[in-house]
């Protein structure tokens, strides 16, 4: 079975060579790190005595997801060596700026193909690999079980859509899933679904979801100090994070409308591509708006909109919002990590594409700790409630933290389940 699946790899992309070549010449993205993908990696050095762990997420989601899960192994496991892999070029750039000074090495994953892989286990050495979320790579795991080297999945899911394309080949998981030692998955839906495609109930149990098991870690000391930087006094907040390409056209039509019914409403305003700040920032002129900018010290003192324009502050900047809307979610792009609000007990309001954290939306609607409105009309209903129905907001604030207190703990679960296989 692996040798047909090796020969229909190798002929696909003798097939799309020419295409695959094109995109090597003109997308830089693709020619990151495509000679260790494909097997040209340096031997990492084992130390005597210590284990190896390598650790993969495939790009910037599944990096950030399992960041605090790093952390918290290398505090567990603080002499062994852990090594970090990613596929695409943006998840190597977020773990390199994250996870540097946590772990050993930071590689990009090898090509299912048996050269690539078996240089890579050659080379690395690992006692233990973790795979993030539900990524399948047939020969890698087989290799590893030849080797006697458990591969763990954690994390997992796999949507009711993926499901039904991953059950048409159940006879083929159902082979690849006997090399692994332990799955664990997000949801007993989740858990539910990949054992129907193939997996063994053995071995496969529910863990929680990662992306919970992050903390508020900024002190009632540094959430005043940027209520004091942004000079917010008294006013409510809207906080806008996240935006695309006619989002802020929406957003800031609901704030002129939202100002009729609250005067006092102050608006951060983040676009999600450093690119388009200078469009946003005439979008804003156009409205009519006084503003100011972050990278100015901006603030609220004679400004209603602060453009956000600095880099890496957004999921701080949350913690000062009184509601929240996260952008991807009208322009059709799947939407944004809500819970970088709601950690703060922030209610989230979203527009209908959220599909890339479906789960967590899922989890937060049901709740009441956050809202997916269909258009700008519903939109600026949701948002008038929340800023002026208290008792609603109280609400759906106290639903923000119950869901995470509820969530909690898969960074433990995954943690204990680890020891027992070293």
């Amino acid at each position: 079975m692996y040798f047909i699946y090796n020969l229909l790899v190798i002929v696909l992309l003798v097939l799309f060579s020419p295409i695959i070549l094109i995109a090597l010449v003109v997308k830089p993205k693709f020619r990151a790190g495509f000679f260790q993908k494909a097997g040209f990696y340096k031997s990492v050095p084992k130390n005597d005595g210590k284990k190896t762990i390598v650790i993969h997420a495939v790009s910037v989601g599944e990096v950030i997801a399992v960041e605090k899960f790093i952390k918290t192994l290398r505090d567990n496991f603080k002499e062994d060596k852990i090594i970090l892999t990613t596929v695409t070029k943006t998840g190597n750039e977020v773990a390199n700026k994250k996870l540097s000074q946590t772990v050993d090495e930071i590689l990009y994953f090898p090509f299912d193909l048996f050269f690539a892989v078996k240089s890579f286990v050659r080379n690395t050495k690992p006692d233990l690999v973790i795979i993030a979320e539900t990524e399948i790579w047939p020969y890698f795991a087989r290799e590893l079980k030849n080797n006697d080297i458990p591969v763990v999945i954690i994390n997992g899911r796999i949507s009711p859509n993926s499901y039904k394309g991953y059950k048409k080949f159940s006879w083929f998981f159902r082979q690849v899933f006997k090399n692994y030692a332990k799955i664990l998955m997000q949801t007993k839906g989740d858990m539910e679904r990949i054992v129907d495609v193939g997996a063994s109930k053995d071995i496969t149990e529910v863990m929680g979801n990662l992306k919970f098991d992050i903390s508020n870690n900024l002190s009632k000391e540094e959430i005043d100090d940027l209520k004091n930087q942004f000079k917010t006094k008294k006013n409510p907040l809207l906080v806008v994070g996240s935006t695309h390409k006619g989002e802020d056209e929406i957003a800031l039509d609901t704030y002129k409308k939202l100002l009729e019914k609250i005067p006092d409403l102050k608006v951060i305003l983040a676009p999600r591509h450093p690119e388009r700040l200078k469009d946003v920032e005439s979008l804003i002129k156009t409205f009519g708006f006084s503003y100011s900018k972050r990278s100015e010290k901006g603030n609220f003192e004679n400004s209603q909109v602060v453009l956000l324009d600095t880099m890496g502050e957004l999921s701080k900047i949350y913690a000062i919002a009184d509601v929240a809307f996260i952008g991807g979610s009208f322009s059709g792009t799947g939407g944004h990590n809500p819970l970088e609000a709601a950690i703060f007990d922030v209610p989230v309001v979203s527009g209908f594409s959220t599909f890339n954290f479906k789960d967590i939306y899922k989890f937060l609607t049901e709740a009441k700790a956050s809202f997916v409105v269909q258009d700008e009309d519903s939109l600026f209903a949701i948002l008038e409630k929340l800023f002026l129905d208290k008792e609603f907001y109280a609400v759906s604030s106290e639903a923000c933290k119950k869901v995470f207190e509820e969530n909690s703990g898969a960074i433990n679960y995954a943690l204990n389940v680890i020891k027992e296989l070293l």
